[in-house]
């Protein structure tokens, strides 16, 4: 009796990973879940909680590293391999943004391990910005690369990453044009037990190329700096905003003058109604390379999709991607605990825009765009299982281009200062995109971004 053999209908091997390629994620999780939770339960000992006794040899190296030590290169074949495509995909057959953002932060973690070792711990502290160089007009290979290109000795670093089209020969430049997206995360290396910063190697410089990489890093630094200092948190808004809110608030005083007969414009949305809650379990399939924590990648995955789902709803059309803006990560996520994600419109305004008074969202429905800018803000707090303590994990802005003239509008003091805080980001946007409009209202790198949603 013959045996029968096993028929194979594909020619390429079907991959299952969390998402994120499999060559990051193997770099991300070297430790079998079972395994790190039999090692847990039998020390039992939390490795989430703080402990007073230190784990970073206080007399490890730190002598300065060249950038290229840490340079890292990974190429995605999605147009080799039609399984591997499937998780990178959505419905209408575009690339996902949240699968690359998963693969952009898993990246930068595998390029600061590099310059510091394992013997700290690693962790997003910041996206400082992602665009849209070139549209991705096809499917094609990708090729994902970076290197630290700012670290002075202190505990964080920032890394410079970029995603191209791989060249068809191996080894061969990335040409400007082939550049789809640029960003720069900022990650902070902790002792592992004690979860307070350490220093880290510094880097050192040796052309002029890293000379310049160096010092818009060093630029970025500062800005996060000065962001912080003037604050909506630290400082009130300056006279310029406070007429605005004021202007805008007088406005919506006379839409309810039965006197009057000015009333909200159809194309104006309070607020309130325009946000969007999702809540969901943090599984183990999307932890990070110490196991009980989830990794960066995820939240801007989640976060990114649900703010997508946001412009929609508000838009009622397809929002394009144009921006991750500076977006920050606070305390981190356990697995196991809850994760509950607010997306909230924060801003508009037309995609024409350019002077700070077009900015300031009149009201005024007889605007001549058609198009709009949409700032989307994702605020995120965690939870234990059993609902016990709550803590923020970091605030997403994200913003679209949506086919539609549209607004929205603050009422409350609290949606007031979100109001303000978005257009003050939108303001540092216009500025980092060197705020050149072409005919038609549109940045250079927002024609055919729709093949990555």
């Amino acid at each position: 009796m013959g045996f029968i053999s096993a028929r194979h209908f594909h020619i390429s091997t079907k991959l299952r990973t969390d998402g994120v390629f499999k060559e990051l994620t193997e770099m991300r999780v070297r430790t079998p879940w079972i395994e790190a939770l039999k090692k847990k339960q039998e020390e039992g000992i939390d490795p989430t909680k703080k402990s007073d006794i230190a784990a970073t040899p206080s007399d490890r190296d730190l002598t300065p590293k060249r950038m290229a030590d840490s340079y890292h290169r990974v190429v995605i074949p999605l147009a080799q391999d039609p399984w591997l495509l499937d998780n990178y995909l959505n419905a209408d057959g575009h690339i996902r943004l949240g699968t690359i953002f998963m693969d952009l932060d898993a990246l930068s973690g595998v390029i600061a391990y590099k310059h510091t070792g394992d013997s700290v711990t690693t962790v997003t502290a910041a996206v400082d910005r992602i665009t849209i160089n070139h549209p991705l007009k096809e499917i094609c290979d990708l090729e994902l690369s970076g290197q630290v290109t700012f670290a002075t000795g202190r505990s964080s670093m920032e890394i410079s990453i970029q995603v191209a089209k791989a060249p068809k020969q191996g080894g061969a430049p990335v040409h400007k044009e082939d550049v789809l997206m640029t960003c720069e995360f900022t990650m902070v290396s902790l002792d592992p037990n004690t979860k307070k910063p350490v220093a880290i190697s510094p880097v050192k410089i040796e052309t002029e190329e890293e000379k310049r990489l160096f010092a818009l890093g060093e630029k970025n630094y500062n800005t996060k700096k000065d962001r912080a200092k003037t604050g909506l948190r630290k400082q009130t808004p300056n006279d310029e905003e406070s007429d605005l809110i004021h202007a805008m608030w007088l406005r919506q005083l006379e839409y309810h003058d039965p006197n009057n007969p000015l009333r909200k414009p159809p194309n104006t949305q309070y607020m309130s109604t325009t946000t969007l809650h999702s809540s969901q379990i943090m599984q183990p399939q999307y932890r990070n390379r110490h196991n009980f924590m989830i990794f960066g990648g995820y939240l801007l995955k989640t976060s990114f999709e649900l703010a997508f789902c946001c412009a929609a709803a508000f838009s009622h059309s397809r929002p394009t991607f144009l921006s991750l803006d500076p977006s920050t990560f606070e305390n981190p996520v356990p697995v196991g605990s809850v994760l509950y994600l607010k997306a909230t419109v924060a801003y508009t305004e037309p995609a024409t825009t350019t002077t700070s008074s077009a900015s300031a969202g009149d009201d005024n429905p007889s605007s001549s765009s058609s198009s709009t800018r949409v700032q989307i803000r994702i605020d995120s707090k965690v939870r234990d299982i059993e609902h016990g303590s709550t803590k923020p994990t970091g605030q997403f802005n994200y913003t679209f281009l949506v086919e539609r003239d549209i607004s929205v509008a603050p009422q409350t003091y609290e949606e007031f200062m979100i109001w303000v805080d978005a257009r003050r980001r939108a303001g540092e946007g216009r500025g980092a995109d060197g705020g050149g409009v072409e005919p038609g209202g549109r940045h250079a790198g927002e024609r055919g971004v729709r093949v990555m949603e």
